[in-house]
């Protein structure tokens, strides 16, 4: 008999239950750091919850704030990458997650000439977003091109190397997204030999149903089928959320709510990185957001930092990149979610 279409798939249930053992005893480091009464729908907190209230420690940890570059492609193609790296120095970042090796109109640069510049503004190069898959034989792409990417990262002296692309290569079915997991086995397997961890990044899309399983959460099955010691996630927040506001109901109707935080703190060691974008609550929109600059949204990030740094005593490797996909000005985009991070402090006991 075939498995009703609203029911969760047993065997991804048991895997996921196993994966997350090798976390942070999931249920009870959960619990405590969420509060027992924590639900979904609290994640999300009006603005003043993440002015930096309290007078403890620093919740960013030193030296571990970066910025994705993507969110700031238009100074690079014009400016370069000296001249905006300068203004990352000036603004106090650590690190930078890299959206490409080229600086368009600012003119040709190798991969040793952006490692020296990286390094000599002092940041580190802690990753690269590299594309999935194309239809272009030839294309700079995980699936067409593995060597020539981890080569690139390697002369790039990444940690981690990874995709942004969803694992969509093979439709939203259950079996489509147990072949891209194999596939990105296959990838951390190959960047772990060079000393590098392969991660895939989200999208708000990750968090929907599978089409010929209703009851089946895609991210389950990338989290169920990929090995944790071959393969990590970069989660971007914003769109964990956006995930949580659109996928909170089964195709049938039946809730189906989660917490993109408690995802994290039961596999903490799946998520090296993380992608620190703002959003205005807007139930009119259709991911439930409207993009704003780190610090002036509704996402709690005083809450959700400071519980995933608290786990194994705050002895994990997290990283902690602030983006916007469209900044009104970049620069200030970039400035002002320095400020604000760097700003948030522990609540007072």
């Amino acid at each position: 008999m075939s498995r009703t279409s609203s029911t969760p798939d047993p065997e991804l249930t048991r895997k996921l239950s196993r994966r997350g053992m090798l976390g942070v005893a999931a249920g009870a480091t959960a619990a405590a750091l969420l509060g027992a009464s924590a639900t979904a729908a609290s994640a999300a907190t009006p603005a003043a919850a993440a002015t930096g209230a309290g007078r403890g420690r620093p919740v960013l940890p030193p030296g571990r704030l970066g910025i994705q570059l993507y969110s700031l492609r238009d100074k690079v193609s014009t400016l370069g990458f000296a001249a905006v790296f300068a203004e990352l120095e000036k603004y106090g970042y650590d690190e930078v997650e890299y959206a490409g090796y080229t600086q368009g109109s600012a003119g040709a640069i190798t991969l040793a000439q952006l490692r020296r510049l990286t390094r000599d503004h002092g940041l580190r190069a802690i990753g690269s977003h590299v594309g999935y898959y194309s239809s272009d034989p030839n294309a700079y792409t995980f699936a067409q091109n593995l060597d020539k990417v981890l080569d690139d990262a390697e002369a790039l002296g990444l940690k981690h190397i990874g995709t942004a692309s969803g694992p969509w290569r093979y439709g939203a079915t259950v079996d489509g997204w147990k072949r891209c997991a194999e596939e990105f086995n296959e990838y951390g397997a190959a960047a772990k030999a060079r000393g590098m961890k392969f991660y895939q990044h989200n999208h708000a899309e990750e968090f929907s149903f599978a089409t010929d399983r209703p009851g089946v959460r895609l991210y389950d099955v990338l989290l169920a089928e990929t090995d944790p010691d071959l393969v990590y996630l970069e989660m971007d927040i914003y769109w964990a959320y956006a995930g949580q506001f659109r996928f909170s109901k089964r195709v049938d109707g039946t809730p189906a709510p989660f917490d993109p935080l408690r995802y994290v703190l039961e596999q903490p060691d799946r998520y090296p990185l993380f992608h620190v974008k703002d959003g205005e609550h807007d139930a009119s929109a259709r991911d439930g957001y409207r993009m704003v600059d780190v610090g002036d949204g509704d996402i709690d990030y005083q809450r959700f930092i400071s519980a995933v740094t608290r786990t194994r005593g705050g002895r994990l490797d997290h990283h902690w990149q602030a983006e916007h996909d469209n900044p009104v000005e970049s620069f200030t985009f970039a400035r002002k979610s320095s400020e604000h991070l760097h700003s948030l402090r522990e609540k007072d006991c």
